[in-house]
């Protein structure tokens, strides 16, 4: 595949499993063997000299067969360290060209690493590498610790992927010794998004919004202050050291409650849409209600809106002007809607029927019209335009009037039939006002 890598197998520290993995080709075998008195007496029953004599004879083996070996005291962090040194030393002699410490079931933290690194250090000259658990979601602390306490490698993994509470995630951990430390490894980072991603699809285990660095919401920001700020200058509200290019990442302006007038504006504007201020606070206004139901807001939303309400007629100027529409439907009645509206500064009430709640509601807004001018519904369309039971709804309607003219009109709302009905009075309203 052209990639400058070694691949490595894992083993216990048994002879088959090591000649399994020989027979692979690996280029490094990573041989392990339960040194703390908890899994040494409990899982494979053997005295503290029989596992020191395993390792032994594991490294000896690997390394006799010129393959490079990393062997792992298992649960060092629980394990006696006088024995712990012992065995590391032993193992160092016997050829081993890395010594894997694992946290295997997450307890350390991370002052505790950092001190225990650099006191195995002292008696070990080979690479220290370590492999750390998530169990109390210090996994990325405790590595970096490591490195601080003389650390040359560190075991990741993609998303954090592991048993129980997973492992060290690669992103966070690269990041980190990347922008905080200073340190240099030769991961491509602007990949790191993608990769995540890949294995999300692969695996099927969701990445959570809020995950950092590859999460959506890593780089995303909603509340006014922040939004105002990250549009100014970035790094107000984001690391600085740390932006979402270098990951291969986009930064989001979130549209919700919380939004700010500069997120929307700066939003629709590399959109191409341009609202006056009236219009704008129509659409903040309209932002607010549909997030309040608890519905998030997506950029397709947003511009249907605008394009919504850039496209009404200005309040002053409309003709019909809607005050109520009441819908009734069911299985076994025959669906009706009545319309109130202000039609030409009189009020107006229109009921009737039609095949469907939408049919019946379009059909009671064009009857409160009667005898001003004939139309009729020329064209409808519907479209759901973010996914869900809850999605907004874009309608299109087409209207046509005696002299044969059409009108094009459209309107987003939540309720199917409200965006239908708004869509047709914004339509109407505007052959009413042609001459």
């Amino acid at each position: 595949m052209g990639l400058r890598l070694d691949v490595c197998g894992l083993s216990r520290s048994v002879f088959s499993d090591l000649d399994a993995c020989l027979e692979c080709e690996v280029d490094m075998v990573h041989t392990f063997i339960p040194t703390s008195d908890v899994q040494r007496i409990h899982t494979i029953k053997k005295s503290r000299e029989e596992v020191l004599d395993m390792a032994i004879r594991a490294v000896e083996h690997i390394k006799d067969h010129g393959v490079k070996c990393m062997f792992s005291p298992m649960d060092a962090t629980r394990t006696d360290f006088d024995y712990l040194l012992q065995i590391s030393k032993a193992v160092q002699e016997a050829g081993c060209d890395f010594i894997n410490i694992p946290d295997t079931v997450g307890v350390f933290v991370p002052s505790a690493m950092k001190a225990f690194i650099a006191d195995i250090k002292k008696d070990i000259t080979i690479p220290i590498d370590v492999h750390c658990h998530n169990d109390f979601g210090l996994a990325v602390a405790n590595s970096l610790a490591a490195v601080e306490g003389g650390g040359m490698q560190v075991q990741v993994t993609i998303n954090g992927l592991g048993e129980r509470a997973g492992n060290a995630d690669l992103a966070e951990t690269v990041m980190s010794l990347h922008s905080i430390y200073g340190a240099k490894t030769n991961i491509k980072t602007e990949y790191l998004v993608e990769t995540a991603r890949m294995v999300e699809r692969y695996t099927g285990v969701r990445i959570p919004p809020t995950m950092p660095i590859v999460g959506d919401n890593a780089f995303a920001h909603e509340s006014g202050i922040h939004t105002h700020g990250v549009l100014t200058r970035t790094d107000t509200f984001e690391p600085g050291i740390m932006t979402p290019e270098m990951v291969g990442h986009k930064r989001r302006i979130v549209m919700g409650k919380h939004a700010g007038r500069h997120a929307v504006i700066k939003t629709l504007k590399d959109a191409g849409l341009e609202p006056d201020n009236d219009q704008l606070n129509e659409i903040m206004s309209r932002m607010k209600d549909i997030s309040n139901k608890g519905k998030s807001i997506t950029d397709s939303d947003l511009f249907a809106i605008t394009e919504a309400i850039i496209g009404k007629v200005k309040k002053s100027e409309r003709p019909i002007d809607l005050i109520e529409v009441s819908v009734m439907t069911g299985n076994i009645i025959t669906p009706t809607a009545s319309v109130k509206a202000m039609v030409r500064g009189e009020e107006k009430v229109g009921a009737s029927i039609g095949v469907g709640p939408v049919d019946a509601a379009l059909n009671a807004v064009q009857s409160i019209i009667n005898g001003q001018r004939t139309m009729k519904l020329r064209d409808f369309k519907i479209e759901a335009i973010s996914g869900g039971s809850d999605a907004l709804a874009e309608v299109i309607i087409g209207v046509e009037d005696d002299k044969g003219r059409i009108m094009t009109a459209r309107a987003a709302n939540e309720d199917i039939v409200m965006a239908s009905v708004e869509a047709l009075v914004t339509a109407m309203n505007r052959i009413l006002m042609m001459k």
